[in-house]
């Protein structure tokens, strides 16, 4: 009899796409999947190492896994931090990210004794067609490349994920195709920057998207993080693009600092007036556009009038989200060297505190433009209150409703009647639903 198995994925939509793999693999391959760590005989726990505070959970995590259990940690962490895993915990298996179907025989040999180390990177990356087993069977999670074109001095990525390699056209649009048939209706089209898609290969991500939106079905694509300064030689065509109703009207544009010395300290490759002109660019284009981005904070050199620009970018731009995260050096990356210039991390610890409450001043300032719209929204998730559920508008608003009947899945006629900080709550008006509108914390 074939043996129990838990994965649990920590960090990005890629990395949720390399779990859902392992899992259709494993599954394939005669095992079990099983909801709760204490069931299984095995726990894969498929790691993130972007952040340090990930990265101190992860391992506190399998320091309290149950005795007596198998033990495999893939994904970023063992490329990044495997001497800190080799000192610290207790594992049977050290393996990279993207392992697709070779974690079938990984699983193998752990399971007859064996104690397995891979952190060569992988020269293939796994083919769309292999089987995966979905965390939302509405939501697909589809990877359109692997690694990426930068060399941020802090990101640690790439050194887990490696060099840029993008799946053709025919493949995704196969893949997507395949998932709508199992009825998958929103598609989250991701990878470490989808704005570097295609570059190796000759093409972009605006013909991706175009490809996409000819296919046949009613579904609606969420486009991951895209790095500024790849998304300004073709943001005329990825605009065009973003014009198909089928593409959710939300871009991910990172500023991470609104400072351009700061930006140059960071080998990010384009200024702080680029990143507002292609936001504007959008904005002017799709006026109801959802823009989230991402800002660090106390990274070295960052004066207190840099950190100040920053709050300037983010008070013009206007981000519907906003990632604030501290700085926290990491191995294997450029900034892991830096020693002058070291903010203080009771100052960082304040920095962040005031971007994240501007943030949210800003976010709820923009939800609220949403109250009283009316139109569709996509039900994509449960929510956290019995009867609650989330629908995702055209802009990949949250509009969370409350009913009684089972909703995931479809499509919804509703109004926005308040706003919060992260999300709408709305009220059904396709009685068909059976919808009440009821005050839901998510």
């Amino acid at each position: 009899m074939h043996s129990k198995i838990k994965i649990i994925n920590y960090g990005c939509s890629s990395n949720l796409a390399d779990g859902e793999t392992l899992a259709g693999c494993l599954k394939q391959a005669g095992y079990t999947l099983t909801a709760t760590e204490a069931e299984a005989d095995l726990i894969i726990f498929n790691s993130c190492a972007v952040k340090g505070p990930t990265e101190n959970r992860i391992i506190d995590d399998i320091k309290h896994a149950p005795c007596g259990k198998k033990i495999v940690v893939a994904g970023c962490l063992p490329k990044i931090s495997y001497e800190r895993l080799a000192r610290e915990v207790h594992f049977d298996a050290a393996v990279g990210p993207a392992k697709g179907k070779s974690i079938v025989e990984v699983i193998k040999r752990v399971l007859m004794g064996e104690k397995v180390v891979e952190l060569a990177s992988e020269r293939e990356i796994p083919p769309l067609t292999l089987p995966k087993l979905p965390t939302n069977p509405i939501v697909s999670v589809v990877p359109i490349n692997f690694g990426c074109l930068g060399s941020c001095a802090y990101c640690c990525v790439v050194q887990a994920r490696g060099h840029l390699r993008s799946y053709n056209i025919a493949d995704v649009t196969q893949r997507i195709k395949a998932d709508y048939a199992a009825g998958a209706r929103e598609f989250w089209l991701t990878s470490q920057d989808t704005a570097s898609y295609g570059r190796e290969i000759h093409t972009d991500l605006a013909d991706l998207l175009c490809a996409v939106g000819n296919l046949e079905g009613d579904f609606r694509v969420r486009v991951g993080m895209m790095t500024p300064n790849l998304v300004s030689d073709i943001q005329e065509k990825l605009i065009a693009a973003y014009e198909n109703q089928k593409i959710f009207k939300f871009l991910h544009l990172p500023i991470q600092s609104g400072d351009n010395t700061v930006l140059k300290g960071m080998r990010r490759f384009y200024t702080a007036e680029e990143f507002l002109s292609i936001a504007d660019g959008f904005r002017e284009s799709f006026p109801d556009l959802t823009l989230a981005t991402d800002v660090i904070v106390g990274y070295p050199g960052e004066s207190e009038e840099a950190f100040n620009n920053t709050l300037e970018v983010m008070r013009k731009v206007q981000p519907d989200v906003t990632n604030v995260s501290k700085f926290f050096a990491r191995p294997k990356t450029a900034a892991w060297e830096i020693r002058d210039g070291l903010v203080d991390k009771e100052e960082t610890k304040r920095r962040s505190t005031v971007t994240a409450e501007l943030a949210k001043e800003i976010s709820a300032a923009q939800n609220r433009k949403w109250v009283g719209w009316s139109g569709e929204v996509l039900v994509d998730e449960k929510g956290k209150v019995e009867g609650s559920w989330i629908g995702r508008n055209f802009a990949y608003k949250p509009v969370v409703v409350k009913c009684g009947d089972d909703l995931m899945g479809r499509t919804l006629r509703v109004e926005v009647v308040e706003a919060s900080q992260t999300y709408l709550r709305g009220k059904i008006v396709d009685q068909q639903a059976n919808g009440e509108y009821g005050y839901v914390v998510i």
